[in-house]
């Protein structure tokens, strides 16, 4: 069972071992257990395999981020080329390429990675030290790196990029079986624990994200110093009685000090500032030691941050990242559209600390709100062709006003190259995050095509849904143990299906419509009473046992609460999990002067249409609206959220002003 869980938490393949302690009482079926077939996940896993990885790998070339530990390893001559964090992007796209070998092996692929993981280890200094721009440049090294080591660890990034080096070790180790790249994770990992630590340099990353890394390295080894480093790591960060804690210069204050996290110890943190992307990293491990620990002072503070990030900080697609400047996340329910940042990495950090949050609790409201960014904020950053990108994700757009490397569409690169290939890392593992069990308890997180294995108590089974969500609500279920056994089944039962826009009210649905969920086995109609979030099937389960789960799809209006100072007055639209936009090339070619007639203070008149020729295969709605001065009403059509900016830039927004009917006056009274 051990083994399993290590499986499962890092969504690789088996691991060795993993000390004996406390830990996530749920764990996930491995991506590898889960076969997709198609629908709406599998062609878009089969682009990023196809074309992401491949693509992100040959711009990795193509920039000079490979060639720096060639160069760094004299293999070649030349200099270091990019910015200091540019090894992080290379690492990262092996864990991608890694992912994809554990489904689809490929020999050449494989034989490509060994030659880059070859150049890797020739960079590594003989200590252990890996940090490719200061072993080509020496002493001429920008001052954000430092002029030695560890000595400008706030902006140097030497802890990220073997962090991310890190995760990429375990799963080029986890897929082929080869311990080429581990190894030299191992030899750093090490190096790290001679020089950080108590009685030793007291520091703490600026760029939080090795103590992810750290814990995946635990749970392969088994070596309780990796975990004991990630948590120092976290425990002395804020710690102005232990070292100089972190302010930003370059950044007005108060924010220069919140910036990565550090004007307070984590477990004293109550609301989610700074960069928005260190944070998500950061509470991702808090709650990884939450788990391996059983802290309780780091429950508490996670639990805190996350009502605060969902009640306060999270735009509609479950993007994070309100400012541009500190790509922060701005101050409570303070959610511009026009310019929202909602960094395409921010939403895989959040979906990264969504699934743990589910892990450690069993609760289906983290999978709801990890649902709504699958499928909005994250994946708007890739386009279907799978090699044109999004670093920021507004919610509206003048398709003028460049906030994408210099354009108002998606591009197909970046100086700071992060946002890609960490989609590719994501999407290469999405099936992972389908499934999960606890003892006898199974658990149907999302709602994908495919089947997968597992077992449960000894008893082998495989699980095969078939539907054609999001479009439609119809899931079905064939439950088909080895044989006959008992055990539990939870299938999650969404929120917005439940009238619940997001946990903690931020936004809510306007209409009152609430068609009901129904669920049915083997023909026969089940009580569906959701308990947090899912609903439960208790049976002695028979091989060819099925489940249908009907989930209403109407059209549903949105509102923000009035803290909200932007979407005051004004409504967005959801279907299912879907959020929706509307985009100058279906109107007119202008979308921001739009408003939406309302028949009373909740409904509005949209219609739902699938259209199979249009991007990829696509829901539209179709109804209504008054532009600004008009007295004629006119059709407008909207897309999802997702789809938008791959028919050229252009006007583009998610909420609208509504217009409300102003109800007559009473009579007065005689």
């Amino acid at each position: 069972m051990k083994q399993l869980l290590v499986l499962a938490v890092t969504l690789i393949l088996p691991a060795a071992v993993v000390a004996a302690g406390p830990d996530y009482p749920i764990v996930p079926v491995p991506f590898t257990a889960v076969q997709l077939a198609p629908g709406f996940w599998q062609p878009r896993l089969e682009t990023n395999r196809t074309v992401t990885v491949p693509f992100a790998l040959q711009k990795c070339q193509d920039t000079g981020r490979i060639d720096n530990f060639a160069v760094a390893g004299k293999l070649q001559a030349g200099t270091f080329k990019g910015l200091r964090y540019d090894d992080s992007d290379v690492y990262k796209t092996i864990e991608a390429a890694a992912y994809t070998l554990a489904q689809h092996p490929d020999p050449a692929l494989a034989a490509r990675l060994d030659g880059i993981i070859a150049k890797i280890a020739a960079a590594q200094e003989p200590d252990g030290y890996l940090y490719t721009m200061r072993t080509i440049l020496g002493a001429a090294v920008p001052a954000n790196a430092g002029a030695e080591r560890w000595s400008n660890l706030r902006d140097s990034h030497e802890l990220y990029n073997v962090g991310h080096m890190y995760e990429a070790a375990v799963a080029h180790h986890q897929a082929t079986g080869r311990r080429t790249l581990l190894d030299v994770a191992l030899r750093n990992a090490d190096f790290l624990l001679t020089t950080f630590g108590e009685g030793k340099r007291i520091a703490v990353p600026g760029h939080q994200e090795i103590e992810l890394g750290l814990v995946k390295l635990y749970r392969t080894t088994g070596r309780r110093a990796y975990l004991d480093l990630a948590r120092f790591f976290l425990d002395m960060r804020g710690r102005a009685d232990r070292r100089p804690l972190y302010v930003y210069d370059w950044l007005p204050s108060p924010y220069n000090r919140y910036y990565a996290q550090d004007f307070a110890p984590v477990t004293a943190q109550t609301e989610a500032v700074g960069h928005a992307v260190r944070a998500g990293y950061m509470y991702a491990g808090m709650t990884d030691l939450t788990a391996l620990t059983g802290d309780a002072a780091y429950r508490r503070a996670v639990d805190t941050l996350w009502r605060n990030v969902v009640g306060r900080k999270m735009y509609l697609t479950g993007g994070v990242g309100a400012s541009e400047s500190g790509e922060d996340f701005g101050e409570n329910f303070d959610l511009p559209n026009a310019t929202a940042y909602n960094e395409t990495c921010a939403a895989i950090a959040q979906i990264f600390w969504h699934h743990r949050l589910f892990l450690l609790t069993g609760d289906g409201r983290y999978l709801d709100v990890l649902e709504r960014i699958l499928y909005n904020g994250f994946l708007s950053g890739v386009s279907l062709s799978g090699d044109r990108f999004f670093y920021p994700n507004p919610l509206a757009s003048d398709g003028r006003t460049a906030f994408n490397e210099g354009g108002a569409t998606r591009v197909p690169w970046f100086q700071c190259a992060c946002c890609p290939p960490n989609i590719a890392r994501l999407m290469a593992s999405l099936p992972g995050y389908v499934y999960a069990q606890t003892g006898r308890t199974v658990y149907v997180n999302q709602f994908v095509n495919g089947t997968a294995r597992l077992s449960v108590d000894g008893v082998a089974l495989r699980l095969t849904q078939q539907s054609d969500y999001p479009w439609q609500g119809d899931i079905r279920i064939r439950v088909e143990p080895d044989a006959a056994a008992t055990f539990t089944l939870r299938v999650r039962v969404p929120g917005w299906a439940r009238h619940e826009a997001i946990p903690g009210g931020l936004y809510r649905f306007l209409d009152r419509r609430l068609d009901a969920v129904t669920l049915v086995v083997n023909g026969r109609p089940v009580p569906v009473k959701p308990e947090r979030g899912f609903a439960v099937i208790a049976r002695h389960w028979q091989p060819g046992d099925t489940v249908t789960l009907h989930l209403p799809l109407p059209v549903r209006t949105v509102g923000a609460r009035d803290d909200v100072a932007a979407n005051r007055g004004r409504i967005a639209f959801q279907r299912g999990p879907i959020v929706f936009c509307a985009e100058g090339v279906d109107n007119a070619n202008r979308v921001l002067d739009l408003a939406i007639p309302l028949r009373d203070e909740s409904r509005t008149d949209f219609d739902y249409t699938f259209r199979s020729d249009l991007l990829g295969g696509v829901g539209l709605l179709t109804g209504t609206a008054r532009r600004r001065g008009a007295e004629q009403r006119e059709r407008i059509t909207l897309v999802p959220y997702y789809a938008w900016s791959h028919r050229g830039a252009g006007e583009m927004t998610v909420w609208f002003p509504a217009e409300v009917p102003v109800r007559p006056p009473r009579p007065l009274a005689e």
